[in-house]
């Protein structure tokens, strides 16, 4: 199995992109450590198992991998290579077990914004996110501050906190007037 790999804005993560499907229907799963792998995916479990690997998260298409500081990644790459390789070669599902995102609950009346908001993320700014390794998760919206959660590379990417504010929150504001900020909520 040929696998590409892709730099993405966090020197951390790399992308691997394996030519198939790994998570179905636009989905995604983000591993922030080993303890929240937690039975969901045992491909997520084998790459922890890796010295080195800090964070796990599936795409579409892809696995981003971030690695610890220490680590260097022509030591880790081919690991995480033969890994992926390996495990995707079983035919076995990626992920068992999704997570569930909690969302805050909407107020009445804003059910209309809320709708525009999930639009503009899922048409305009998560297809830019997973290409550069990551996703950007709604969780809520009140009083004019839309609350979203960066995954994967955008996680802990020098430039996501720049992103949501000049990028997201412009684009959000523009075309939705009710908008008044963005807030980065943890995951």
């Amino acid at each position: 199995m040929f696998i590409e790999t892709e730099d993405t804005p966090n020197p951390a993560t790399l992308k691997f992109l394996p030519g198939r499907e790994i998570m179905p229907n636009g989905a995604t799963a983000d591993f922030i450590d080993a303890d929240s792998v937690a039975g969901r995916s045992r491909l997520a479990e084998v790459l922890f198992d890796l010295e080195g690997v800090s964070r796990v998260f599936f795409g579409g298409d892809f696995v981003a991998v971030t690695k610890a500081d220490a680590v260097d990644w022509d030591d880790l790459k081919p690991q995480v290579l033969s890994a992926i390789a390996d495990y995707l070669a079983t035919g076995q599902a990626p992920v068992e077990q999704e997570a569930v995102v909690v969302e805050d609950a909407i107020a009445p009346g804003d059910e209309e914004i809320v709708k525009q908001i999930k639009e503009l993320l899922d048409t305009r700014v998560r297809p830019a996110v997973a290409g550069d390794g990551g996703d950007i998760v709604f969780r809520g919206y009140r009083d004019g501050i839309v609350r979203l959660t960066m995954q994967g590379a955008c996680s802990g990417c020098p430039s996501s906190r720049a992103t949501l504010k000049h990028g997201v929150e412009n684009m959000l504001r523009h075309y939705v007037p009710e908008v008044v900020s963005v807030e980065q909520v943890e995951a």
